[in-house]
């Protein structure tokens, strides 16, 4: 076997691994707290959130993209813009399956970052780290500007180095931290939409929750409220499990 061909078989060996090993990590209050700022940090200033952001957009558009995909609906791209704008095209019979794929941007990252709290919290860090270097890799397909594939090549490039060469604790922090920067990023992205529709109206036109309204006739309102519950409720459960994890 030459060399590619070993790196291959080591890789999916180490994405096997990643579902059936379990490796449980104490996270001491202050290392939380570190979590907990360095998300801040990414998420509140500007500068950071100019780079962050597009990472936390890259998340949204897979919610609308996989969410799409569950419906049988054919998506045949995804843009992201440096100004964390984002554009899929999709397209299906069911009128369903677009409201279906349209609600699920907003609450993706929340929902993605309590999904890696709470496998970091069951100590399956590891398969979290699998799922998210397939999904990632297969994401590629998706992408039709150069800004959305520089993203999701970094991402999938650090998956695949943590998964090959990381120690089970360091994946563990990694998931974790994640977890909560994403957690973060979700309520920062939802104050911006609420924004948007008290503040900015004429940004109106690119809101999710106006594009839902015009389509299905259910007022923004209510997509507003259905992003907020989803929201909120993710970030509820994250604090809880994180609450739980915490050592003294």
């Amino acid at each position: 076997m030459d060399a590619a061909g070993n790196v291959a078989h080591n890789w999916w060996d180490a994405v096997l691994r990643g579902f059936t090993d379990t490796h449980t990590t104490a996270v001491p209050l202050p290392a939380l707290l570190v979590i907990l700022a360095c998300s801040v940090v990414l998420s509140i200033p500007r500068p950071t959130w100019r780079w962050f952001g597009l990472y936390v957009t890259f998340v949204h558009e897979l919610g609308h993209a996989y969410a799409a995909l569950m419906t049988g609906r054919f998506v045949h791209g995804l843009r992201i813009g440096l100004d964390h704008s984002g554009r899929l095209v999709s397209s299906g019979r069911s009128s369903f399956g677009a409201a279906w794929s349209g609600f699920w941007g907003y609450p993706a990252p929340a929902v993605v970052g309590l999904c890696l709290i709470a496998a970091c919290a069951a100590g399956r860090s590891g398969a979290a780290m699998s799922v998210g270097a397939l999904i990632l890799l297969v994401s590629l397909v998706f992408l039709r500007n150069l800004t959305g594939i520089l993203v999701a090549v970094c991402s999938a490039a650090i998956a695949q180095i943590l998964i090959l060469f990381a120690a089970p604790t360091t994946v563990n922090y990694v998931v974790l931290a994640l977890g909560v920067a994403l957690s973060v990023g979700g309520v920062r992205d939802l104050f911006k939409l609420v924004g948007v529709h008290t503040r900015r109206r004429e940004r109106l036109a690119a809101s999710d929750a106006f594009i839902l309204g015009r389509t299905t006739g259910v007022p923004a309102y209510v997509w507003l409220a259905g992003f907020t519950v989803v929201v909120a409720g993710c970030s509820l459960a994250a604090a809880w499990l994180l609450w739980g994890m915490l050592t003294v």
